[in-house]
């Protein structure tokens, strides 16, 4: 209540209207007395100007005076600050008002800082200071002069309406809720991220385990490529050479328990007469070695450690039962990569090759009816076992054919294009007990000296020979079975037979002694002979 009733309890009110004037205008005042209606006058703000405002005559009760439109009173109070522009009404002693007893809801304010005028009030109405900016507080009315219902109003404020009851308008209470829920989802989402970022740097909840399924066993078939690979491991050993000018690096394999090692030539030629040559076992074990015997032209060697126990022999097969499409395994040290195993098929058989001789030496060149398959074979490699599915040895690996060149010993830098060669283990194993038992290898001959210039299909024995004058050694294999210079031979044992290099590595895929059937053309007409190989000793 902003009023009571005053000299003996008559109700007596005032209102007061206030309107500004323009800069520097005089005001007139006007007052009416008890008794006097006065009409209700809608105030008019200052700038800027808010939409209207109903308004509602007045029916003013006794004893209410009302100032005209043009009376301006005194400021109130002396000590309180007037904001340039604004209205106020100081009401004595509030009166009954107009339209019954509930108080007419002020418009609410406007953006931009405008008021409108408060409606007029009863003594039902209760006003309620309206939500200040900024948490600020209302203005304490002066003591010993009646509070009417706009006393505390504040113009400046820029909170919502008053209510008809005196209570704050939602609109506060909406705004504090959504502030209490963006404070909630900060908090909350300050925590989640502690939390996760915590959760992040130690593993998460827990220490992470991923599924694993293992069947439990270990063990291999022997047949297996792994099964072949455990077998044949502790018997494969990796050569380091080193000489004068020239090192390199091969595998070998151990042929019995004296401890003699079977390996390519290519492979131990870097020594010379006074290299050094390590052998290295697979699981670590090192010793020196010798040179036993060697031979250019079977690209064989044998050297032997001392020393050393517990060594196994691989076993060896027979090359001749090998059939096309046989599976294989390779191992040896590719690139000084101790240890490693390939595997493949046998892709052709009696492949007749050539290699080495690059320094322009025919006496270093080898001549081989080699065993071909596509398991990966590289540099390194050379001297290891080609084993078949029962880890017995077939074959030596010794050459490929690398991308645009024609075949060569693996002793180059050339890659694996799936083309490699191996010695089959036949001829390697007569030409090791040879070097074994003698020092030096016996190559089978037939007697004659070959035009390797010639350009036609099959290998043509030449005019000229060594000291006689002629293609064929006097006295030897081929003379007795009546072969003359010019002779073209086509076909050995019923095998196509296409250059010099392809009879040579026929001849020299068998023994001394051995018999052949030769198909050779003369003068255009075909006929077939029959030799028995001699010997001549190797190199």
């Amino acid at each position: 209540m902003a009023a009571g009733s005053a000299g003996g309890g008559a109700p007596s009110a005032a209102a007061s209207a206030v309107a500004p004037t323009s800069a520097g205008a005089p005001s007139a005042a006007a007052a009416a007395h008890a008794g006097t209606p006065a009409q209700g006058t809608a105030v008019p703000p200052t700038t800027p100007q808010p939409a209207a405002v109903a308004q509602h005559p007045e029916v003013p009760g006794p004893g209410v005076a009302a100032y005209s439109e043009t009376a301006r009173p005194a400021a109130p109070y002396p000590h309180a600050p007037q904001p340039p522009g604004a209205s106020y009404a100081y009401p004595s002693q509030p009166g009954p008002p107009p339209f019954g007893d509930s108080a007419q809801a002020v418009a609410p304010p406007y953006a931009g800082g405008t008021h409108p005028v408060p409606p007029p009030f009863g003594d039902s109405a209760h006003p309620v200071p309206p939500p200040y900016a900024g948490g600020g507080q209302p203005a304490r009315g002066v003591p010993g002069v009646a509070q009417g219902p706009w006393q505390n109003y504040d113009p400046w404020a820029g909170s919502g309406s008053l209510q008809q009851n005196g209570a704050r308008p939602r609109r506060r209470s909406g705004r504090v809720l959504l502030v209490g829920a963006l404070l909630i989802a900060v908090v909350a989402g300050g925590i989640g991220g502690a939390v996760g970022a915590y959760l992040e740097r130690n593993g998460g909840v827990g220490a992470i385990e991923l599924p694993q399924t293992s069947d439990g066993v270990t063990d291999r078939a022997p047949d297996s490529v792994a099964g072949i690979a455990a077998s044949a491991l502790p018997s494969v050993v990796t050569l380091h050479v080193s000489g004068d000018s020239a090192q390199g690096t091969g595998t070998g394999f151990v042929l019995d328990e004296r401890g003699h090692i079977l390996t390519n030539n290519h492979v131990v030629d870097p020594a010379g007469t006074n290299g050094d040559i390590s052998v290295t076992f697979s699981g670590g074990e090192t010793a020196e070695a010798t040179i036993v015997g060697r031979d250019t032209g079977y690209d064989l060697a044998v050297v032997k450690v001392s020393g050393v126990g517990g060594l196994k022999p691989l076993p060896l097969g027979n090359s001749e039962e090998v059939q096309v499409g046989d599976p294989v395994v390779a191992i040896g040290a590719p690139f000084d990569l101790a240890n490693t195993v390939t595997s493949g098929i046998i892709s052709a058989k009696e492949r007749p090759i050539t290699a080495g001789g690059e320094s322009g030496d025919v006496s270093d060149v080898s001549y081989v009816d080699a065993l071909q398959t596509d398991a990966p074979i590289n540099p390194g490699n050379s001297g290891g076992p080609l084993l078949d599915g029962k880890a017995r040895v077939i074959g030596i690996n010794s050459a490929i054919r690398s991308a645009g060149s024609g075949s060569e010993s693996d002793g180059g830098q050339a890659g694996s294009i799936g083309l490699g060669f191996a010695i089959p283990i036949n001829q390697g194993k007569r030409v090791a007990e040879e070097l074994i038992n003698t020092g030096k290898a016996t190559h089978p001959v037939i007697g004659v000296t070959l035009d390797m210039d010639y350009a036609g299909d099959g290998a043509r024995i030449g005019d000229e020979g060594d000291g006689d004058g002629t293609g064929v050694a006097s006295g030897g294999p081929a003379d007795r079975a009546g072969i003359r210079s010019g002779d073209v031979i086509t076909e050995v044992d019923g095998q196509r037979v296409h250059s010099g290099d392809e009879l040579i590595v026929k001849v020299r895929a068998h023994r001394p002694g051995d018999r052949l059937e030769l198909t050779l053309l003369r003068d255009g007409r075909e006929r077939t002979v029959t030799l028995t190989l001699g010997s001549s000793g190797g190199a």
